[in-house]
């Protein structure tokens, strides 16, 4: 049996920026300090919610070591080290590894569509150079390739990875992912909106963005599924759906950036290419802050 990363809540955070788009590190610092507070259970940065992949590897850098000096600790930090290029992916985990980050997010190979031979390849090589555990992110509606459960079995084999992330969606692809490998890999719901389903069939927590604006709702949520009480997670899981799918009107991270400068966080603009909410949708998003805050 490996040892978990964490059980429960992770909110992968925003990252804050000022009026011209560069990073607001003093306001990642407080949006660190805001989720430790209100009782997640880890934090992941430099992932998709943080728009990484508009980040310098300097920024990404100064990013790890803003969250890991304000956490000091106190719950485990998850670095973000994806790359469509193994090497690049690989430099990244490294400079996480040296900067005092307690673990790895490592998003499939994007836009080269590799083999699933190719994934394990992937991540093999990463795995076999760093000693940081490492989550598996499988995310195919962005990135065009998609983990089946024979090859988790076979990642699971290597003693740094650990973890999964599974944002695909298929409940019935993850039980029998979860069937395949046993203790040797765990499982965490990278989709806000089945995080029930996914707990109730043997995950360990979720890896959350509307976390970022409902930290002790989401941790909520799956401390009743650990309880064993269902019932009251599935009523809270059905209570936030509306704004869940607010939250994913459009592109991940506008809407959620949004919420939070809504809801006076002050978190700044997203970089290009992505675009500001319409109004129309802000509207909505809105409304469903009001039902629900």
């Amino acid at each position: 049996m490996k040892k978990l990363i964490f059980k429960g809540a992770a909110t992968a955070i925003v990252t804050p920026m000022n009026d011209d788009r560069s990073i607001n590190f003093s306001k990642i610092k407080e949006v660190t300090e805001n989720q430790i507070l209100n009782g997640i259970n880890a934090l992941v940065v430099n992932g998709t919610t943080g728009e990484a992949s508009t980040l310098s590897a300097d920024e990404q850098a100064k990013n790890i070591a803003a969250v890991c000096e304000q956490s000091a600790g106190r719950v485990p930090i998850i670095a973000g080290a994806g790359s469509n290029d193994t090497m690049r992916a690989l430099m990244l985990a490294k400079q996480a590894e040296e900067l005092g980050a307690d673990a790895l997010l490592i998003v499939t190979p994007y836009y080269n569509k590799t083999s699933q031979n190719g994934i394990i390849s992937h991540y093999t090589y990463i795995a076999d150079r760093v000693d940081l555990p490492i989550i598996v992110y499988n995310v195919p509606q962005r990135t065009g390739v998609n983990i089946k459960p024979e090859t988790y079995r076979e990642l699971s084999r290597h003693k740094n990875i650990v973890a999964a992330k599974e944002a695909s969606g298929d409940i019935p692809a993850l039980i029998r992912a979860i069937d395949l490998c046993g203790d040797e890999l765990y499982f965490y719901s990278g989709n806000d909106d089945i995080i029930v389903p996914s707990l109730s069939v043997g995950g360990m927590g979720v890896i959350s963005v509307a976390s970022n604006i409902l930290p002790r709702d989401i941790a909520d949520i799956c401390n009743s599924c650990f309880r064993g009480n269902y019932k009251e997670a599935a009523k809270r899981q059905v209570e936030l759906i509306r704004l869940i799918d607010a939250l994913f009107c459009d592109v991940n991270p506008v809407p959620v950036k949004t919420a939070m400068n809504i809801l006076g966080m002050n978190v700044g603009p997203v970089r290009m290419p992505l675009y500001p909410m319409s109004e129309n949708l802000r509207a909505k998003l809105s409304l469903e802050l009001k039902r629900v805050l």
